[in-house]
């Protein structure tokens, strides 16, 4: 097995990329910690507000069309998929029978998220094209001692869940897809280098996968200021990094990011997707020009930008 700081070789290669790095001033301890990082500068490099100044415009946006989206839809049956509080997932089911299922994981940084019809907007865009759409609650890092074990073993439930209980709800076990963003990038890379076998699955049943803005070797993130809510441990960092499990996956994957959120991400990603490549996974990156880190959300819901229109060609839908 490797061991967790391989990268601090093999995710400093795309370093050089990142020419927006912001300058270190006016500190006081200009020691660096990670790659060219000083510790302000890799707190600054995960804290997305940093990057994107309109993001309370954004998120007004999303409210606005998280309403439409609800009335038009009707609210989700709201299903308990395992045996904690936390383990609910909403469900939009469209018209048709035996119909593809998609499985969107949230993000708002481990801790924040969550709720009935919390992504109608983004289900939207499913349902009208006759898939099911699943949006899985877990339990917030917050709520569990600073532990991501927790929200992952219950992701994984929603899994089997879905899987075992398709066809009761009109859905087509043998057509799941997922999308992730931001932690639910981190969490939907998880989910798709994890060992289905083990849990009675076949390896590939999850069709394929478009992740965004997600983080795939939390050891970065672990030096970052996330640590004052995550109590990252070396055996949670080797367990949780999807880099360190690239062997299990066993779908197409997308992996997609803006230009224009931090330069962390952005390596993050592009690393990765390099990583999958050099082991003959099937992949593709996709660089969003000029989006940040929360406009792709929005465009995440609308069929008609790239990533909507992305996932959809992904399910064999135009």
């Amino acid at each position: 097995m490797k061991p967790i700081y391989f990268t601090l070789l093999f995710f400093g290669l795309l370093i050089s990329a990142c020419t927006d790095i912001p300058q270190q001033e006016n500190e006081t301890d200009h020691s660096l910690v990670y790659l060219n990082y000083t510790e302000s500068g890799l707190d600054s490099a995960y804290s997305q507000s940093f990057w994107a100044p309109n993001s309370r415009l954004v998120f007004n946006q999303i409210y606005g069309l998280r309403a439409l989206a609800n009335e038009a839809l009707g609210k989700p049956e709201r299903i308990t998929y395992g045996e904690t509080e936390a383990e609910k997932l909403d469900l939009y089911r469209p018209k048709r029978q035996n119909s593809p299922i998609h499985i969107y994981v949230h993000g708002g940084a481990w801790r924040s998220g969550n709720g009935s019809g919390e992504s109608a907007y983004n289900a939207r865009k499913f349902v009208e094209r006759g898939i099911m759409y699943l949006a899985p609650d877990y339990e917030l890092v917050t709520d569990a001692e600073g532990s991501l074990y927790p929200m992952v073993e219950q992701l994984r439930r929603a899994i089997i869940w879905t899987y075992q209980n398709a066809r009761t709800y009109g859905g087509d076990p043998n057509q799941i897809y997922l999308s992730g963003h931001s932690a639910g990038g981190h969490l939907g890379g998880v989910l798709i280098t994890t060992d289905w076998q083990q849990y009675g699955l076949p390896a590939d049943v999850i069709k394929g996968a478009y992740l965004s803005s997600g983080m795939y070797d939390l050891y970065p993130v672990s030096l970052s200021s996330r640590n004052e809510y995550v109590t990252f441990t070396e055996k949670m960092i080797q367990d949780l990094s999807p880099a360190q499990h690239a062997q299990y996956l066993s779908t197409p994957v997308i992996l997609a990011h803006g230009t224009a959120e931090s330069p962390e991400f952005k390596r993050q990603t592009e690393a990765f997707a390099q990583l999958l490549q050099e082991q003959g996974k099937e992949v593709n990156l996709q660089v969003l020009e000029g989006y940040n880190h929360f406009e792709i959300m929005i465009a995440l819901g609308n069929p008609y930008d790239l990533p909507g229109q992305v996932m959809l060609q992904q399910m064999g839908l135009d």
